[in-house]
């Protein structure tokens, strides 16, 4: 029937990439793991949706890096959906070193010599050894090691199976047009955790409305090809399972109850609960997906109309977390969210004159296609020498260049802006007289994540007290689903950069998403201006925005607690203004 059928590049390679790491948990060499990934890079790269055509034909021999071995697993993928060799692997390798292959900052090499000094094989024995000492007696590893290792157990465990947003997004758009390929499939729509734009996702969620029997339309594409299994089968609504590990809860419904349906899926669990108390006590009864009152069945043609019918205003699917937006919904005090348009231009972004993959005429050129009329460019400063951060001479080099870039007056102006290092003593990188050349400047944390939270708190409060520092980058330095957070009083740094008129990211770069969204609202009651900054390496970087946005709308902002929502000369006044610039004057945000 067309749904997800083949042998496609991603699914291939997931399991060529596989193989490197168990062989790597083997203790074999470097070079042979190495060649299994080369292989794995390359194959993800084709754009066959379907790989089998181009290996029946042998056309997958001249792909470099696709060696005869390899060839092999791949057939045996296209025949059987699954590998002899793989298998052989997965069958002498202990289940609990692939898990710990999730700690994050814990590396096949590692694992595999905790396994072979310690015989440990299960997460739970690593976290025994951690904490009764034994880890740290391996060669290499320390007290330091064991205690980073316990903490990564501790964000694994939290965690749970999430994936980074944007990933979630692209699997549920797959999805989302297999689902509508049905022909009994009238409307469909992503819901869950992804509507809801959280920064990880622990499942993909669609609702479709189906003009028959909906558990015949459910139960097709739970016997798609590629589908390892379904649980639910028979009925509306299906977990599906396929071999590449991607994973889908699916429910089906009539097309009157596709609002409804639509809405349930869409909250959570706490926010849904929020609603139907509200309307039960406004005499209202929600009835599967169907809403009655005292005269019979409400006839809802979208979710707008069901908020409506219970007497609440819109609640934007990002902000139903039951964090006070039915309160706030009950009292009109809900915000005006901001959105694309509202943005004016970038602050964050990096070119080839540091760790860039652009150059600014570039990056400017795709400002200007996204509608934007400024950019600024933030290279890395002299101490951040891995990432070939600026010194004096190469900055007076790129300041001539961006005023070349800026005589061609395209529309887009370009902001000479910098990415300054918060050295571990609190002091930003450079001194006065550099900084003063900048129309703003950036300072981030990027060394010494180990420091406790008193010693990072008053490391980045002494920052803040620079006037030279306009933004405050990254704030908490976490990755997603791979590094923590430092340890950090964020409440006390919010606090400062509002007193001392600082403006603080938000980094849409989908591996951080920092400052955490949680954190939004209490910058906002702390007066700081938030800047949402791409973090572009690339002109590919910059559509990082598009994430950014529906973080700070998930955090409740509205256009005016954004920073570049402010045109090029607001911006600039901004940063010339913040060292005497009181929290009144930045406004403090009304509502909710």
């Amino acid at each position: 029937m067309g749904y997800l059928s083949g042998m496609r590049p991603r699914a291939a390679a997931h399991a060529l990439d596989e193989i490197a790491s168990l062989l790597e948990l083997h203790g074999e060499s470097r070079f042979r793991s190495r060649a299994w990934r080369t292989a794995a890079r390359a194959i993800q790269a084709l754009p066959d949706p379907d790989l089998t055509p181009r290996l029946r034909s042998g056309d997958l021999e001249s792909v470099p890096g696709v060696g005869p071995a390899v060839l092999d697993v791949l057939r045996d993928l296209a025949d059987t959906g699954d590998s002899e060799y793989l298998e052989l692997l997965r069958e002498n390798t202990p289940e609990g070193l692939l898990e710990m292959l999730r700690v994050p900052g814990l590396g096949t090499t590692r694992i595999h010599l905790i396994h072979e000094g310690l015989g440990v094989e299960t997460l739970h024995e690593l976290e025994q050894a951690a904490r009764d000492g034994r880890l740290a007696t391996l060669p290499g590893f320390g007290s330091k090691t064991a205690e980073k290792v316990l903490r990564g157990i501790a964000f694994l465990k939290a965690g749970g199976g999430a994936i980074l947003f944007p990933h979630a997004l692209a699997e549920a758009g797959r999805l989302l047009a297999a689902v509508r390929a049905h022909p009994d499939v009238t409307m469909a729509a992503i819901a869950g955790e992804i509507r809801r734009h959280c920064e990880i996702v622990h499942q993909v969620e669609i609702v479709a409305a189906c003009r028959h029997d909906p558990a015949r339309v459910a139960a097709a594409i739970a016997h798609a090809p590629g589908v390892r299994d379904a649980v639910g089968g028979g009925g509306p609504s299906v977990s599906i399972r396929w071999d590449d590990g991607t994973r889908l809860e699916l429910n089906c419904v009539p097309a009157d109850e596709y609002p409804v349906a639509l809405w349930r899926a869409t909250g959570s669990n706490a926010h849904v609960d929020a609603v139907l108390e509200l309307a039960t006590s406004r005499g209202f009864t929600l009835r599967g997906n169907a809403l009655f009152d005292r005269d019979g069945r409400v006839h809802l043609p979208d979710e707008r109309a069901l908020y409506g019918a219970i007497g609440l205003p819109w609640v934007a699917p990002e902000l139903r977390e039951d964090r006070g937006e039915v309160d706030a919904a009950i009292a009109g005090e809900l915000p005006t969210l901001v959105t694309s348009d509202d943005i004016r231009g970038v602050l964050h972004c990096h070119s080839r004159y540091s760790d860039g993959h652009a150059s600014i005429a570039e990056l400017a050129d795709a400002a200007l296609a996204q509608g934007w009329s400024y950019l600024g460019i933030t290279d890395h400063s002299q101490s951040a020498f891995y990432a070939g951060g600026l010194e004096r001479d190469t900055i007076l080099r790129q300041h001539d260049e961006i005023d070349a870039v800026n005589a061609r007056d395209t529309g887009v102006r370009v902001l000479k802006g910098i990415e300054a290092d918060i050295l571990p003593c609190g002091r930003v990188d450079y001194d006065a007289e550099v900084l003063d050349r900048f129309d703003y400047v950036i300072a981030s944390v990027h060394s010494r994540f180990g420091m406790n939270e008193a010693q990072m708190t008053e490391r980045i409060l002494k920052a803040l007290d620079d006037p030279h520092v306009t933004i405050l980058g990254h704030p908490t330095g976490r990755l997603l689903l791979t590094r923590e957070p430092y340890r950090l009083d964020i409440e006390a740094v919010l606090e400062r950069a509002g007193e001392a008129g600082v403006a603080v990211e938000l980094n849409a770069d989908p591996h951080r998403l920092d400052l955490d969204w949680r954190f939004l609202g209490s910058a906002r009651r702390h007066g700081v201006r938030i800047e949402i900054g791409p973090d572009a390496h690339s002109v590919q970087g910059l559509a990082n925005m598009d994430i950014g946005i529906g973080i700070a709308r998930k955090g409740g902002l509205s256009a005016a607690d954004v920073l570049n929502t402010l045109d090029a000369d607001g911006v600039v006044a901004f940063a010339r203004a913040r060292d005497r610039r009181a929290p009144a004057a930045m406004g403090q945000a009304d509502g909710w």
